[in-house]
């Protein structure tokens, strides 16, 4: 196929090559994967719209494009071995983000106009999500630390999905389990679709009278679940039990104690660990060494000391996507870390705080050189965008 790069049940085509049926997971915009828009092509308009808007080329899923697309299915061999290659598994993960946000938006947007919620398509991609976190949870990371201000609700809710997955399999959670929490962290501010939006998206504190509001959230969220068939235990905890609090002085229920069982508890410290690593409208991004510091700070009353520190371990002190300080003052996104200690991940460097500027981008291996990392840092410390860096 004409330009086409094959890669798994990937394929890169130009546009000019694309037909009804095809299935799109992200956009090649100027050199960069864009993951806003994946869905399956059903109209020649939207094929025009994307000609339109100067797109050159796109990444399309072979597998779940229609039969007569015109796209070539491959027989696929009885035992297929995952491909070693890092930046395919990171474009793979970027299309089911995509994917993940473009469904947390269509539900979003349906349950804001009274619709019930279907369960089904959420624990389809709660499989693909749990398979891919199998393979290369650091591939995640990577693509979880890309975030915009103005789409923080999608984000956060794909976000906190992934690290519950990531989370539970640490703790050793059967699949099906990983499933139900993967589909409750999805849906865990489902709520907040009747929040108003200017407390919402205020851009600031929010007044004592603003945050009973907000609250309400959680209160809205148990009117919503209740309609919602098929919806499992474990999820709905998930859902409903993320702001609650070991001492009882949570919401929206004010359990306490044992009343929130284990799976409540890691709701509470994903959530929170997630909100303090994301960019606001209103606040820069936290390192997650100074996450993991509040985190602790919030134990034993509010979090589960020991689920605070084992997820500390499977997070990691400096986890993939994170950006650390090295000893000589350059500055790199933490690449990989899997297999590795925690002070020793491959660094790309791209960025000299010394000497405010740009230097060769260098993939560094912490276990190979006299250098050591000297602090994490976050985004908003930099004078530079990093996002570019991120592929």
């Amino acid at each position: 196929m004409a330009e086409s790069q094959k890669s798994q049940d990937l394929i890169k085509l130009p546009v000019s090559k694309l037909g009804i049926g095809m299935f799109v997971t992200a956009i090649d915009k100027n050199g960069r994967v864009n993951i806003a828009s994946a869905g399956q092509i059903k109209q020649r308009e939207a094929i025009e719209k994307l000609k339109a808007n100067g797109i050159q080329s796109v990444w399309v899923d072979v597998e779940r494009s229609a039969d007569n697309c015109g796209l070539k299915k491959a027989q696929k061999p009885l035992a297929k071995k995952p491909s070693n290659n890092r930046a395919l598994r990171q474009k793979k993960a970027s299309a089911l983000v995509g994917e993940a946000k473009g469904l947390v938006r269509k539900v979003l947007s349906e349950t804001f106009e009274g619709k019930a919620i279907e369960v089904e398509p959420f624990e389809d991609l709660a499989d693909n999500m749990i398979e891919s976190v199998l393979l290369d949870d650091d591939a995640f990371r990577c693509v979880s630390a890309l975030r915009t201000k103005d789409a923080y609700l999608l984000e956060h809710s794909v976000n906190v999905s992934f690290l519950l997955v990531t989370f539970g399999k640490h703790l050793g959670m059967e699949k099906n389990i990983l499933r139900q929490l993967a589909v409750g962290g999805i849906l865990h501010d489902i709520g907040k679709v009747k929040v108003n939006n200017q407390i919402l998206h205020k851009p600031g504190r929010l007044t004592p009278e603003e945050f009973e509001h907000m609250k309400l959230h959680q209160v809205y969220a148990q009117q919503i679940l209740e309609d919602v068939e098929g919806l499992s235990q474990i999820s709905r905890d998930v859902c409903l039990m993320h702001h609650e609090k070991l001492d009882g002085n949570g919401y929206p229920n004010g359990l306490k104690g044992d009343d929130i069982p284990r799976h409540g508890r890691m709701s509470c410290i994903v959530d929170i660990y997630d909100a303090l690593t994301a960019t606001r409208c209103y606040k820069e991004a936290m390192s997650p060494a100074a996450a993991f510091k509040i985190l602790l700070s919030l134990t034993p009353f509010h979090l589960d000391t020991n689920l605070v520190y084992e997820f500390i371990r499977c997070v990691g002190v400096y986890p993939a996507g994170s950006l650390v300080e090295l000893s000589d003052g350059r500055v790199g996104v933490v690449w990989d870390s899997k297999g590795r200690d925690a002070l020793h991940p491959i660094v790309k460097c791209f960025y000299s705080l010394k000497h405010k500027h740009f230097t060769d981008v260098v993939m560094l291996d912490m276990k190979k050189t006299d250098l050591h990392i000297e602090r994490g840092i976050s985004p908003s410390s930099l004078d530079v965008d990093p996002t570019p860096f991120y592929s």
